[in-house]
């Protein structure tokens, strides 16, 4: 129920104090013809409303959240904490910088410790989320090109099991994009890469570990191919839990990464609320960037290069989720950071061993951070579909692996178990995932109906796409 359903008239919880200046009273051209819609509460009405929506949300702190490529990570409270502190908080935007020389030495250190990890040489925080990322990141492509009177290359690589906010991204670059095939050990097809890359391409969108959860051990001789038809490579950092500390982007051949600060870097995932996806580069590509940071030390100030691109978002993007990030990198530290994505692989290969003999893996190999599952034989024999499965995992309070993605892989799940998940947790997943597989055999007309404990059970998923109510409908007078 909406707090619209909930009002009653005469109901509130103001507790405003008296207005202590002159009041003004707008002209009437600018008033309101109708009565503003607001709905009419007292404060426990609304505590309780809030308190329910909180009690029938899943989130990471309520349980197992395997969703694969997009690594729900546990949020340490210590990063909160940080963000939290009043001289970040209360900072504004257009203060001088001068005197905001600490904020700015936590960029300065972000930015030193990502491009370590990273193997870049720059990196710009502004970009607000992965995607925009992204953009960014082929501006940068373009610039490069254009600035070499090279706009002949129209054209992106993207391999066919690719985020697809990539070919999109491209796309609003104003590039063509051309899908690169997968061979049969899911990684990128040598040969098709090599027909499709000539003086027209720009560059290479690539994610390594890829979507299958897999380390293209051809990666070197892949960058190398698109460097000598002169393109340059850009990696897609999604999957970087899997080797942050362990293998770095530059050293495989890539020129331009984006982030995912709320992804790999624990900062909050999700919910609306303000993202992360800076984007570093070689130093050759440094001068295209949005303004950057100078000045090895205090004083530090911001400064936009010759050839920039432009600002990418107001101010310097959203700086709190950068102190999360920062904080959770000081936490770990050097040793702290490959560990956690030691784990994040061992977890993976747990969970993948211990239920490849009954959900057949796409690609039966050691796995990095993720794998995918393919229910295409169960669905065939039992009528039972990863949306089922998916759907029975609910009923046990997990949040389902990702479903049918990446699509080259028929009925898909795609599970990623994150380095902060224990081994009780898993083993009980394993559990969960083997009795829907005999639920499966037994009795798949439960599965079909599945979920039932939940607030909402199964859904008209098709009508709910195709129908969405967007908007709420008030009563008029008349109605009421």
């Amino acid at each position: 129920m909406l707090l619209f359903e909930k009002s009653r008239p005469g109901r509130g919880c103001r507790e405003l104090p008296p207005c202590d200046v002159e009041t003004v009273s707008l002209p009437e051209n600018d008033r309101r013809r109708k009565t503003l819609h607001l709905p009419a509460l007292s404060e426990v009405d609304i505590s309780r409303h809030y308190s329910g929506l909180a009690r029938r949300t899943h989130g990471v702190n309520d349980g197992f959240y395997p969703l694969g490529s997009c690594t729900m990570k546990y949020n340490p409270g210590i990063n909160e904490a940080a963000a939290s502190l009043p001289g970040f908080t209360q900072i504004h935007p257009l203060q001088g910088e001068d005197t905001a020389q600490g904020c700015m030495e936590v960029l300065h250190l972000a930015e030193k410790y990502l491009c370590e990890i990273t193997g870049m040489d720059r990196m710009t925080f502004q970009p607000a989320a992965g995607a925009h990322g992204e953009f960014t990141g082929l501006l940068l492509i373009k610039a490069y090109h254009e600035s070499r009177q090279d706009r002949k290359r129209t054209k992106i690589l993207v391999p066919d099991s690719a985020h697809g906010t990539n070919p999109a991204s491209a796309s609003m670059a104003g590039y063509s994009v051309v899908s690169i095939p997968s061979n049969s050990d899911g990684c990128v097809d040598i040969e098709k890469l090599k027909e499709a890359a000539g003086d027209d391409v720009a560059g290479l969108m690539l994610t390594n570990p890829n979507t299958v959860g897999l380390f293209d051990r051809n990666i070197l001789e892949i960058t190398e191919i698109v460097h000598q038809c002169g393109g340059l490579c850009y990696y897609d950092g999604a999957n970087l839990n899997a080797v942050m500390g362990i293998a770095r982007p530059g050293d495989m051949g890539f020129d331009i990464v984006h982030l995912n600060l709320h992804k790999t870097f624990s900062t909050p995932h999700g919910g609306g609320g303000p993202g992360s996806g800076p984007v570093g580069c070689r130093e050759f590509l440094a001068d295209f960037l949005p303004s950057v940071l100078v000045s090895e030390k205090a004083p530090y100030r911001f400064e936009k290069p010759s050839q920039s691109i432009g600002e990418m978002k107001s101010f310097y993007g959203n700086f709190l989720v950068v102190v999360r990030a920062l904080t959770y990198l000081l936490t770990l530290g050097k040793e702290g950071i490959p560990e956690a994505s030691q784990n994040a692989v061992l977890n993976a290969n747990y969970l993948r061993c211990h239920l490849k003999d009954l959900y057949p893996m796409a690609y039966d190999a050691t796995c990095m951070h993720e794998f995918v599952m393919s229910l295409s034989d169960l669905k065939k024999e039992t009528g039972i579909s990863a949306m089922d499965i998916a759907k029975g995992l609910l009923d046990h309070g997990i949040h389902p692996p990702t479903m049918y993605f990446p699509l080259i892989v028929d009925e898909a799940l795609m599970a990623e178990p994150t380095e902060t998940e224990s081994r009780e947790t898993l083993d009980e997943a394993i559990g969960v995932f083997r009795s829907l597989y005999r639920l499966a055999q037994e009795d798949p007309e439960k599965l079909h109906a599945a979920p039932v404990t939940t607030p909402v059970t199964r859904l008209d998923e098709v009508t709910a796409a195709r129908h969405p109510v967007l908007r709420y409908e008030f009563q008029t007078e008349d109605e009421a």
